[in-house]
């Protein structure tokens, strides 16, 4: 066993836990980073075998779909619809179900971290114009968000990854993730309309949220694209990474909005982090220390590959580690034909239990402190740890009757 590359691996994974290395400015993008060039210093990969290792077809399928939800944020089209959403005259009840189904359909079409992004400020706003508490209805921007990605190959990114890596398709997997999706969406909004109560003070100051002035053109020119990429997906084999990169490229083709402001909306940070985890990942699989960490799972009596573990286990890592992590370590055992779903469906939505299991609630969590609202651990427990434990015995249900009553679907 190769102990250098073993140490780079136990570094990079404790990060991947703890969100940082105590000690020094360095979130879980970095510690990726950090890793890889430790690697290559030490000479365990060369630099073209560590660009080899990078599953360029994910990165490619990331980039383009991210330029796709900049062009509706710089379109002003999130803060239009939120604020619609936030002026109607409905109940609040009413009101947090549009939120949900809005939220859970954008995210399993859109990147989830941008309409989370989009959205959370201008729902603060809207809230506090009605003088509703606002902390219920960004706990369901969150948790809505979660759910409704996992709908889809491209709902967000640990999913992007499995549907390229393993190659799924596009229309198998949303008859396979669909139902477990929307029902959750339900799910989320029976928890939080149970925690729901209270009202802002008449004093509380409106905040005053920036947010781009709407633009119906450019906002018809991305759904133009974005539909044109849902059929692309759903209707050819037409490599997905190709497609999502033509769209990107056809409007970052523009007169009106600059390609330094869409290019800007991208997730530098994300992409860096997946190159990251494919370079430490790949030298730890060639070290042969993989297969013996995997032997030791086998001889515990956990076999992953068996539909029933690999979920389990991955609600654990992802709690742990982080979904994209959790999703990069499993893909290698990732055999059966359930694997897919499984992966994406448990990564997905164990992402709600705690705050820091997905970027999404950070994202929420940290739009909503600055303007002045304060989602405690315990607030989001309070929706969370529900919202998680009935979305997953949700989806293992759904994923079990379609293991015994149509196996069709799964191959």
């Amino acid at each position: 066993m190769d102990t250098t590359v073993l140490a780079v691996f136990v570094f990079v994974y404790i990060g991947m836990i703890l969100g940082e290395i105590p000690g020094l400015a360095l979130d879980r993008t970095g510690v990726a980073l950090l890793g890889t060039i430790a690697l290559l210093v030490m000479q365990r990969i060369t630099p073209i075998d560590a660009w080899n290792a990078v599953d360029v077809s994910t990165i490619g399928l990331l980039l383009g779909l991210m330029v796709v939800s900049a062009q509706f944020r710089l379109g002003g089209f999130y803060a239009k619809l939120t604020r619609g959403l936030a002026a109607m005259n409905v109940s609040t009840g009413i009101l947090l179900a549009l939120l949900i189904a809005v939220s859970g359909v954008l995210s399993a079409l859109l990147a989830n971290d941008i309409v989370c992004l989009a959205m959370a400020p201008v729902l603060v706003e809207g809230c506090v114009r009605r003088r509703l508490n606002p902390v219920p209805f960004l706990l369901a921007l969150a948790c809505a968000s979660n759910v409704g990605s996992a709908a889809t190959l491209i709902g967000n990114p640990q999913n992007m990854l499995i549907g390229q890596v393993l190659h799924l398709s596009f229309s198998r997997y949303l008859l396979q993730a669909g139902v477990p999706s929307a029902v959750g969406l339900i799910a989320v909004w029976v928890v939080v309309r149970q925690r729901m109560g209270g009202r802002v003070n008449e004093e509380v100051s409106i905040p005053v949220v920036e947010a781009p002035d709407f633009n119906l053109w450019q906002t018809t020119k991305g759904f133009l694209v974005l539909t044109a990429l849902v059929f692309v997906f759903l209707l050819t084999s037409w490599p997905r990474e190709v497609v999502a990169l033509a769209a990107a490229g056809l409007l970052l083709t523009s007169r009106r909005m600059a390609s330094r402001d869409i290019l800007g909306l991208v997730d530098w940070h994300l992409l860096v982090l997946f190159v990251g985890l494919f370079v430490v990942n790949h030298v730890v699989a060639e070290s042969s220390i993989l297969a013996q960490m995997m032997s030791v799972v086998n001889s515990s009596g956990i076999n992953l590959a068996e539909p029933e573990w690999l979920f389990a286990v991955t609600v654990v890592l992802s709690n742990l580690v982080s979904n994209v992590p959790a999703t990069m370590l499993l893909l290698p055992v990732a055999t059966h034909p359930l694997a897919g779903p499984v992966l994406a469906l448990a990564s997905t939505l164990a992402g709600n239990l705690f705050i820091v299991g997905s970027i999404a609630n950070i994202i929420v969590v940290d739009q909503a402190d600055r303007l002045g609202v304060r989602i405690t651990w315990w607030e989001h427990a309070k929706v969370g740890v529900p919202v998680t434990v009935l979305t997953l015995a949700i989806a293992a249900g759904w994923l079990w009757l379609l293991s015994r009553f149509f196996p069709s679907l799964l191959v």
